[in-house]
């Protein structure tokens, strides 16, 4: 590609895109939400639809809308890491095949990195979620223990803390509240949240409730199983951490020091042979 169309190329996409973010111009905004709507129609046609939404839904984005914002953003990233890549290219004069390769290559690792950070992202709600879970716990067994009902201690966890899992109790209560019966939202909560301990949780409870069976007792088992979870998981991130705190120590502390050390007798010799 000439130089002299590449240049205005760049400045016209640059123009557009300012023009599409003015709001006194309507029928920009018109044209762009019209074929954003076009293309948010074949968002369910792409192959992996079905597990890019149950990861949403998973970091509680249950709406079409989460998933369509989701996809048009990651193809906006595709699009824009492929043309920019290619008008890199060519204006550094490469070759037309490396420059469509390249541009194809850098198109597929924008997606890649889109999909990864929604990933990491559900990775990261469940280490959060999972650390809450001992703490949840306990704080439900003593309501319990204190004599509410299993519905009014939830409800009263969830309006005196914070954090995910207190999103899902909420979201909990608020099924009930429309109606749904206790048991089957606690069993989508325990569906929805990926997490082993959750699930053993929401099945214990399930059970105890429908077999008469002791709650606090229930509870008070799981607590303690939680914090030993979760303990052990401490463990193990530091002894992770533990060798990755190494490199820097062996790498680049340890030469600097032997350096320091040897310095003074390498300078000496050098002026004795000198």
């Amino acid at each position: 590609m000439n130089p002299t169309f590449a240049i205005p190329l760049v400045l016209s996409m640059t123009s557009a895109f300012f023009m599409l973010q003015d709001e006194d111009i309507k029928k920009s905004k018109i044209f762009f939400s019209n074929n954003k709507r076009h293309l948010t129609s074949y968002f369910p046609k792409m192959r992996d639809h079905k597990s890019v939404q149950h990861r949403l839904f998973e970091i509680g984005k249950n709406k079409s809308e989460d998933l369509n914002h989701f996809r048009f953003n990651q193809i906006a990233i595709t699009s824009a890491s492929t043309s920019g890549t290619y008008i890199f290219l060519t204006l550094m004069g490469k070759t037309a095949p490396l420059t469509l390769l390249i541009s194809l290559l850098a198109g597929f690792f924008g997606y890649f990195i889109s999909d990864k950070s929604l990933t990491k992202q559900i990775t990261k709600n469940r280490t959060m979620l999972e650390s809450e879970f001992p703490a949840i716990v306990e704080m439900l067994t003593l309501c319990m223990a204190a004599g509410e009902t299993p519905l009014g201690a939830m409800s009263r966890v969830a309006q005196r803390s914070t954090g995910l899992l207190s999103a899902e109790f909420a979201l909990v209560i608020s099924h009930v509240t429309s109606g749904v019966p206790f048991q089957f939202a606690l069993d989508e909560m325990g569906r929805r949240i990926k997490s082993t301990h959750v699930r053993r949780f929401v099945d214990a409870l399930i059970t105890a409730m429908l077999r008469g069976a002791p709650l606090v007792d229930v509870l008070q088992s799981h607590a303690r199983n939680a914090r030993e979870a979760e303990r052990n998981r401490v463990l193990s991130a530091a002894g992770k951490s533990e060798v990755s705190m190494m490199i820097p120590v062996v790498f680049l502390i340890l030469p600097i020091s032997i350096l320091f050390a040897l310095w003074p007798s390498l300078s000496n010799l050098n002026l004795f042979l000198s």
